[in-house]
């Protein structure tokens, strides 16, 4: 089988503008949304509010057997999508190691590109590589979840603070962490909604292309017009 590079003599024209506008709106789009949340609250930086409100909450409370469950609970979705990265890793692995077989069977779907079994296997690995970024990202996300649990087992007493302002610092720092374990799975559970535009490139490149445009429309109503961002507000 000929080496990947020369897949950048094969690919049309077409295949590369939907994979550059692919990266450019994921990259884009994720940088954007962290601006935009410092003007208006996404549900990420609102529910950020909310964690930092638990912690100050936890330094209250004698018995922290409710902050170490709902720590533990929030570290089970990423570590759930962990172990689904890496069952998803294995059968995008198995296909590119039956490629020919694959791709006879996708060009049995109705309106599946016919593509040479070179850029079959680069979109192949254009999807692995997607599930390996999301499995890196879940599993900082559990460690940081870990190290956020640290700091609820070790938080003081209220009684035992200098002052309240020594207090409302460890709220902070405790609710930033617990934030960053929330962006970190963000980011993963980002990469599997932009897979799904991958999937689309299968199909024709301008699929693939208005995939992207919707699931990043998607993400946008989910994280700045969603009702359930609506109700976590109202707190606020």
């Amino acid at each position: 089988m000929p080496p990947f590079s020369s897949a950048f003599a094969f690919l049309p024209w077409a295949d590369w503008l939907a994979l550059a506008l692919f990266f450019a709106a994921w990259w884009g789009y994720a940088h954007w949304s962290r601006w935009r949340a410092g003007k208006k609250l996404s549900i990420l930086a609102t529910t950020n509010r909310w964690r930092r409100e638990w912690m100050l909450q936890t330094t209250r409370r004698d018995n922290r057997i409710v902050d170490a469950a709902v720590t533990q609970s929030l570290s089970a979705s990423p570590a759930f999508f962990a172990s689904t990265s890496i069952l998803i890793i294995g059968g995008l692995l198995a296909a590119l190691a039956s490629s020919e077989k694959a791709t006879e069977l996708v060009r049995e779907i109705p309106f599946a590109a016919r593509t040479s079994m070179l850029v079959f296997d680069l979109k192949l690995a254009v999807l692995t590589a997607i599930f390996v970024f999301a499995f890196f990202r879940f599993t900082w996300s559990i460690r940081q979840y870990s190290f956020g649990a640290i700091l609820v087992g070790a938080a003081p007493d209220a009684d035992q603070f200098p002052d309240e302002a020594a207090r409302h610092a460890f709220a902070d720092r405790a609710g930033r962490l617990m934030g960053m374990a929330a962006e970190t799975f963000n980011d993963g559970l980002r990469a599997y909604y932009l897979s799904f535009a991958v999937v689309a490139w299968f199909f024709t490149p301008w699929a693939f292309i208005g995939a992207t445009a919707f699931v990043v429309w998607v993400l946008y109503r989910r994280e700045f017009h969603s009702d359930v961002l609506a109700t976590l507000r109202e707190g606020l």
